[in-house]
């Protein structure tokens, strides 16, 4: 854990589960050899989707107060009918706020190699492409020191040192998509498939890496950011043209980016005749002028004016 984790204060996710129960346990044991180089900040975060969350909450701040580790908590109502997504959003949103209220280096989450697997497998049936196979990984500001580890690897490690989590039922819920592809899916797969599967994903987060440099590139040599020259467009290849509108749309600030968007940019970009405009989303619209095409935001940051 030592080598994963870099000196300085995070702020740690703990939802009460085997996975962060047991990372908690490392990193407080990580901090007892080095007091003066880690500090960490619990934080848990209630979304209210469930009646019995309070005890969650209850024994992650039981934890926190064992391990001498400062806590804070976030108890909202989300609801029951409340999409992953949404419920991810507010999540992180939270544990963003911790980390600049704590002047933490970033977050430390307990993803670990299943987690990997499911959203990878989660990304393939969405029609992300090959970014879909490596979204879960690091950033600056998101630690994940367990993306290696299997989920059963961890849940001994936990048994072996005697720690208490607790359950959550909503985990065995079909309708929920990553909890189908867990069991119903990978569910299915021995580990030699499995950890074929952790092979590929490591390989394609290289090969992206590779491929992402040369489309940066591309996109720099623009004028603009916000806008792309149609007669250079025109002649990139079609794969490649869908990456590089990939890219430009995340780089916009265009979030849920899928094959469709992507596509849909693509051709009208190329072929869209001037004047014509394409909602790309709820916020975002592609405007299609003769020598350009420009990505323009519906919702732009509010500027507050101030009576003198």
């Amino acid at each position: 854990m030592k080598s994963r984790v870099e000196p300085g204060t995070w702020v740690v996710a703990v939802s009460g589960g085997v996975d962060s129960v047991a990372l908690l346990d490392m990193l407080a044991r990580l901090r007892r050899s080095a007091p003066k180089k880690y500090k960490f900040v619990v934080a848990h975060f209630d979304h209210g989707i469930r009646t019995d969350s309070v005890d969650d909450r209850r024994h992650v701040q039981k934890l926190a107060k064992q391990y001498g580790l400062p806590f804070v908590y976030k108890e909202v109502t989300l609801g029951s009918g409340t999409s992953e997504a949404d419920a991810r959003a507010a999540r992180y949103e939270f544990l963003d706020s911790v980390r600049k209220a704590s002047a933490a280096r970033g977050v430390i989450t307990a993803h670990h190699r299943d987690d990997v697997l499911e959203t990878a497998t989660h990304h393939i049936l969405r029609g992300t492409g090959r970014r879909g196979l490596t979204a879960l990984s690091h950033s600056h500001v998101r630690q994940r020191p367990l993306l290696d580890t299997p989920k059963q690897q961890l849940k001994a490690y936990a048994q072996t040192r005697g720690l208490r989590w607790r359950e959550d039922s909503t985990n065995q819920d079909l309708r929920y998509t990553r909890n189908y592809i867990r069991h119903r899916l990978l569910g299915r797969l021995s580990e030699s498939e499995l950890l074929q599967l952790s092979e590929i994903i490591e390989a394609t987060r290289h090969l992206n890496d590779q491929i992402d440099e040369q489309i940066i590139h591309m996109l720099h040599v623009q004028p603009h950011t916000h806008q792309i020259d149609r007669k250079w467009f025109t002649q990139l290849p079609h794969a490649v043209a869908r990456e590089v509108v990939h890219a430009w749309l995340r780089i916009r600030g265009v979030n849920e980016v899928d094959r469709q968007m992507v596509e849909r940019a693509v051709v009208a970009i190329k072929a869209g005749r001037q004047g014509q405009r394409y909602s790309l989303d709820k916020s975002h619209v592609l405007s299609i002028g003769k020598t350009v095409a420009e990505l323009t935001s519906l919702n732009p940051p509010k500027v507050r004016s101030k009576s003198v």
